[in-house]
């Protein structure tokens, strides 16, 4: 693929998890090293992800994730201060101590190793500093390490930021930034919830323009998402509109944003985001049984080009396929999704290239 390719088709970032990956996964407490003999079982299976996105026709391909129990939980690779804690029947992560290294540079690992294994763009996901502090700080757990949410916060960008580093050193084409609580500002619910939610907002746009400012040699992207239930739907509705402002002065190149599921608005808000921002079109359901067919998508993807050029947009579904570990979306199912989407990004390169 060429950065000039019309239309580049990729995957958002995880893939369905099989229940060996899964295993493998979950065989040592968190944080422990597999052995020798897991630790190659564990590459093949990503090898074996990474093919079958290129068999699909991706131009954009990713690990599936499948090194990972959570898009969030990586950060606990990455650095020391975590400890699983409760929240009613769910564990995850929670920073208890002011974080130091564990292993720097996990997450680029990660990329260099697919982007060893494959002739294709090589995109690597990673969670937002306001995402991780809405998730893993806790005010009973927490406050001894980081007295505010906020300080948690902006101790991560530097941290981040080196991630972000170690990526385009290691070859990696485009990091995106997972945040679906930045786009949860899109619903009157959530902003309710919030004394003033458009400085929330602010907030994580200002946290990631810090990450990204001077870093060049690698695309940036920004996943927005009214977080992904799998075949329970979504959480969050209402269209775009509300932090458009906020989008504006984002610093990344790509922001990528559902337009599949029926709450996420008109795609005329397109037109008011900056030419700077290329689109990654959420274009293709990955939540439902539904398997939408090239012409569906095609229709999508020409509905915003009423209001974006063609070499602004590239393709991929809503989210991406495994929101949780436990998520049950059959692999078969998403490699016919993509399947569909190259073959509609074919269709959309002949009309309007």
């Amino acid at each position: 693929m060429t950065t000039a390719t019309l239309f580049p088709a990729s995957v958002v970032g995880s893939m369905p998890r099989p229940q060996f990956v899964r295993d493998l996964v979950d065989l040592h407490e968190p944080g422990q090293a597999l052995d020798a003999r897991e630790q190659a079982q564990l590459d093949a299976a990503v090898v074996y992800v990474v093919k079958l996105q290129e068999a699909a026709g991706l131009d954009v391909v990713s690990d599936g994730e499948w090194r990972r129990r959570s898009y969030i939980g990586v950060i606990a690779q990455v650095m020391d201060g975590f400890e699983l804690t409760w929240h009613g029947d769910q564990s995850w992560h929670t920073v208890v101590r002011p974080m130091t290294p564990r292993q720097p540079g996990f997450i680029a690992e990660e990329g260099r190793f697919v982007a060893a294994h494959t002739d294709r763009q090589v995109k690597v996901a990673m969670p937002s500093p306001y995402l991780l502090g809405q998730r893993m700080w806790d005010a009973e757990h927490s406050r001894d390490a980081y007295p505010t949410r906020e300080a948690f916060m902006e101790a991560l960008v530097p941290v981040l930021r080196g991630e972000l580093i170690a990526l385009r050193d290691a070859g990696v084409a485009i990091a995106q930034f997972d945040d679906p609580h930045i786009c949860l500002f899109v619903d009157e619910r959530v902003r309710a919830e919030f004394d003033d939610p458009d400085r929330e907002c602010g907030l994580g746009v200002d946290l990631l323009n810090a990450i990204v400012d001077g870093v060049d040699g690698i695309q940036t992207a920004l996943h927005l998402c009214r977080r992904n239930k799998g075949r329970a739907g979504w959480v969050g509705e209402g269209g775009y509109g509300p932090i458009i402002p906020h989008l504006k002065r984002l610093q990344v190149d790509q922001l990528l944003m559902e337009f599949t599921i029926p709450v996420a608005g008109d795609f005329a808000v397109l037109q008011e985001l900056p030419e700077r921002h290329t689109i990654g079109l959420g274009c293709v359901d990955c939540r439902g049984e539904r398997v939408d067919t090239p012409e569906v998508i095609v229709e999508r993807v020409e509905r915003a080009l009423k209001y974006l050029p063609p070499e602004r947009i590239s393709l991929n579904p809503d989210c991406g396929f495994a929101p949780g570990s436990a998520a049950d979306i059959p692999l078969d199912e998403a490699y016919v999704k993509l399947r569909n989407e190259v073959q509609a990004a074919n269709i959309l390169r002949d009309r309007h290239g």
